[in-house]
């Protein structure tokens, strides 16, 4: 299929199509006339990688986990292996994000609760010391 029809099926533009064919992670025939000619398996080839992409996944992850011609059963394995390395990867980042919100939300709170009276710059430098303290505080315990 042309590089049109190609687009037009799996939603990407015909230069992301171009990337991926670039980057080796899909391939086309030139026919006489110069134009691209795609395998039906490119289109699952790029919902794969559109899947995987969607899933945190970088380009050169998905290199490697899309199935060497060589290596018909070796391929079920380390597909696993790296699915189960992301989900943990992504375990990991929830719980930075959660820890992130966390500190925000507390900034918010010590912003908000601004004394009576007090000026913004003061506010300023009470929250900075509270901040400090909470830092000193961590790095201790």
């Amino acid at each position: 299929m042309k590089i049109g029809e190609l687009a037009r099926r799996s939603g990407l533009t015909a230069s992301r199509i171009r990337f991926y064919e670039a980057s080796g992670l899909i391939s086309a025939q030139r026919l006489g006339n110069g134009y691209r000619d795609y395998p039906e398996e490119a289109l699952h080839t790029l919902e794969v990688i559109t899947c995987g992409q969607q899933a945190g996944f970088s380009l050169e992850e998905m290199r490697n986990l899309m199935p060497a011609p060589n290596e018909p059963g070796g391929h079920h394995d380390r597909l696993l292996e790296s699915l189960r390395r992301k989900v943990v990867e992504i375990d990991a980042l929830q719980e930075r994000l959660t820890q992130n919100r966390a500190q925000l939300l507390a900034l918010i709170a010590d912003i908000e609760g601004k004394p009576e009276g007090m000026g913004c710059e003061e506010n300023a430098q009470r929250v900075l010391a509270g901040m400090r303290e909470r830092r000193g505080n961590a790095a201790n315990g």
